[in-house]
């Protein structure tokens, strides 16, 4: 009994899962964009996995596709906040020191569409610099940052 109600959870998140995809595709041609197979696979990621953050959704969809770029999935999400799909509010957490040797710990994309990849230790130093430059600490050592991001009210 508890496999058939488990099978039947099981159906029911795959239906909703294709119906709130459909749903998201159906708004994306709405406004004007082509249902790629890197959108669609996107898509898949987003609804399928419960991720935390962009950089999460890249590097399962680089498992997925590993010639998918960071800047199209930060693209792609961001369109999805623009038109309401998802809401987006992540905490990033510093789990790491300055001699951390960590790659792409940071990815930070610009309004025309460049993206900086930082190591651990440079965000880790854009960060702490960047407070001391603006007078918000003195010695203290940042353990984490929450970003709430503001694209549909910057625009």
């Amino acid at each position: 009994m508890a496999n058939e109600n488990r099978r039947n959870k099981d159906i029911s998140n795959f239906h909703r899962t294709e119906m709130q995809k459909d749903t998201v595709l159906q708004k994306l041609r709405e406004q004007g964009c082509r249902i790629t197979k890197q959108r669609q696979m996107l898509m898949d990621v987003i609804l399928q996995e419960e991720c935390a953050s962009c950089k999460e959704i890249y590097y399962k969809a680089a498992a997925v596709n590993p010639e998918i770029g960071a800047a199209t999935v930060y693209r792609m999400v961001n369109l999805l906040e623009e038109i309401g799909a998802i809401s987006r509010k992540n905490m990033y957490k510093i789990s790491c020191c300055m001699s951390c040797e960590k790659e792409n710990a940071c990815i930070v994309e610009l309004d025309d569409y460049t993206v900086c990849q930082l190591t651990a230790q440079n965000w880790y130093k854009v960060i702490s610099e960047g407070l001391k430059a603006c007078g918000y600490v003195e010695n203290q050592k940042v353990i984490s940052v929450m970003v709430d991001s503001c694209a549909n009210e910057c625009n």
